[in-house]
């Protein structure tokens, strides 16, 4: 479990963007740090308005350098406009939208014995388990963590209860790897249908359920059974995080991951027939030791085919301890080179996605401020919307609203409402 330390300067948006990084963050099991020094990482958020204000981002990103043990994340307007000018510091100059990832370094989320749930405004993140069953070659969470333990699903759900009369209209559902949920406690058999279906008939109130993270390795014996659970409660929003991490079976079996090409492609193809409307989230690695040019086109070649709505491009990163860092590793230049054209792949095939959007109409569920008077949320298949002045039209967060999607950023579509907000339901206190 890495602890960060987040620095955030200038605009609202800013500080919109930090929050939507460590939203992320602690989903994947990570937790604040009270200063620089007691960091894994440390993530400073940029402003440039004026001469001034960059002096005083160089002269604090200088001082984080030598505060922070470990990494150093420079990001924000300041970052992304004029990078050039930390070339003397130590740090990595990422987007906003890349932060998380970086940090994730490809691995599965940490989640520990002291992971509890986490309220944060009308999102409730639950850690359903910790640990996981593989074995992957690069990843260092399995030290931290070990193999499965799961919770009884009576005890996840009232978990999932206590968010909801929390206050949460989203439950977030995280852990290491949510698709072998309750094989230490069921004979080898998941229990996350089982969960999902039981969170949605049991509890009382307007909310979504969004699943975290689940490798396809034990994806692929319950894909027909979560695909149904999923057309079966519209509570579910039709999102799914598959991370494939390769398009080689051979890089694949390098990594020790517990899937091939083939089970993936049949995951998919589950998902399809199921529902109609649906986003598929993936992760790749780019830059493994042993991926070659062959290697590498066939991740490109996958992509282009599978055409998911997200995706996480993450290059290879030692991990100490960990059997591939003993792997002789690629140059640094061929895997920034092999990472941005993966990215810009990435792009466009997101971009088609979210452009096919405009013009139809969806509910959207929101769930964070955006910049000025704007609202950031959901639609049903957790594409991120944002609606402009939407608190100007009287919408607040946790209000369902639907939404005409006209127009897209490429990862994010806007829209406007097409009818007054849906009032919030509440939980029975009794349930």
């Amino acid at each position: 479990m890495a602890r960060y330390y987040v620095e955030t300067y200038g605009c609202t948006s800013n500080r919109g963007e930090t929050q939507q990084i460590e939203r992320a963050l602690r989903e994947g099991g990570h937790r604040p740090a009270s200063s620089p020094q007691d960091a894994d990482v440390a993530i400073l958020n940029t402003c440039t308005v004026v001469e001034k204000t960059e002096r005083n981002m160089l002269r604090r990103a200088r001082e984080l350098d030598e505060q922070t043990p470990a990494d150093l994340i420079v990001t924000g307007c300041m970052a992304l406009a004029q990078g050039e000018q930390f070339a003397d510091v130590d740090a990595e100059i990422l987007h906003w939208d890349d932060v998380p990832e970086y940090v994730l370094n490809g691995e599965c989320p940490t989640i520990t014995p002291d992971t509890e749930t986490v309220l944060d405004g009308v999102t409730g993140i639950l850690p359903i388990a910790r640990g996981c069953m593989s074995d992957c070659s690069y990843c260092i969470t399995k030290q931290a963590t070990g193999r499965i333990d799961s919770p009884t699903v009576e005890e996840n759900v009232r978990k999932a209860r206590a968010l909801v009369h929390g206050g949460a209209r989203e439950i977030r559902i995280t852990g290491q790897d949510t698709g072998v949920y309750g094989w230490d406690i069921n004979q080898g058999e998941s229990l996350l249908p089982e969960l999902l279906s039981r969170i949605c008939a049991e509890i009382d109130g307007d909310f979504r359920v969004r699943l975290g993270m689940a490798n396809p390795g034990g994806l692929h014996g319950i894909a027909e059974e979560l695909a149904t659970v999923f057309a079966e409660h519209d509570e579910i929003y039709n999102f799914l995080h598959a991370p494939v991490q390769s398009g080689s079976d051979d890089v694949l079996a390098d990594m020790r991951r517990q899937h091939r090409l083939e089970q993936f492609r049949e995951i998919v193809a589950t998902f399809d027939r199921h529902l109609e409307y649906w986003t598929l989230a993936t992760d790749f690695i780019v830059g493994f030791p042993t991926e070659d040019p062959g290697d590498h086109e066939a991740s490109m070649d996958l992509l282009r085919e599978i055409r998911p709505e997200k995706v996480n491009v993450t290059r290879f990163s030692k991990r100490p301890g960990t059997d591939a860092a003993e792997l002789k590793g690629l140059g640094g230049t061929v895997k920034k080179e092999r990472s941005k054209a993966m990215t810009d792949l990435k792009m466009d095939v997101v971009g088609e996605a979210y452009e096919a959007m405009v013009g139809t109409e969806r509910t959207v569920l929101l769930t964070e401020d955006g910049t000025a008077d704007s609202l950031v949320g959901y639609d049903e298949a957790h594409r991120q919307v944002a609606l402009p002045n939407a608190q100007l039209q009287g919408l607040t967060v946790g209000n369902f609203v639907d939404v005409e999607i006209t127009g897209h950023n490429t990862v994010y579509a806007m829209g406007e409402p097409i009818s007054p907000p849906e009032t919030p339901t509440a939980a029975r206190a009794d349930d």
